[in-house]
């Protein structure tokens, strides 16, 4: 399997142990060209979500997020979301989101060569997990 077999999925599919290392592989070389990232998670709560965005975080060494303060508490939030990761900013928001599908989507940003940015996703909730 291949990053690009994802492009246009509504939802992450499960993924082989073998799959996992291909497109993880794939993936940080996608990265490497790339200056700072967001990240979409569309999850089934907020708690998945943040779940999600801090194995994200910690698997690739980024500082943690914080929430925006302009946005809704995470936890005050039921229900399916769309949380929406800025490393630029240092942020991220959460917002009540239904009919959307489910999995992490990851944009790479590089101003200075925009030929390097990209999108990738939808993986697995689960992807940067233990």
């Amino acid at each position: 399997m291949r990053l690009n077999d994802l492009r246009g999925l509504r939802s992450a599919p499960p993924l082989a142990v073998a799959d996992r290392k291909a497109l993880l592989a794939e993936l940080l070389t996608g990265m490497e060209a790339c200056e700072w990232f967001t990240a979409g998670v569309m999850a089934d709560s907020a708690l998945a979500a943040l779940q999600c965005l801090r194995q994200l975080e910690q698997a690739l060494g980024w500082p943690p997020l914080a929430p925006d303060p302009a946005g809704e508490a995470p936890e005050k939030i039921a229900g399916a979301v769309f949380l929406k990761a800025n490393q630029h900013t240092g942020r991220f928001q959460v917002r009540p989101e239904t009919g959307l599908g489910e999995g992490l989507l990851i944009t790479g940003h590089n101003p200075g060569d925009p030929a390097a940015e990209d999108t990738w996703g939808p993986l697995p909730l689960d992807f940067f997990g233990p």
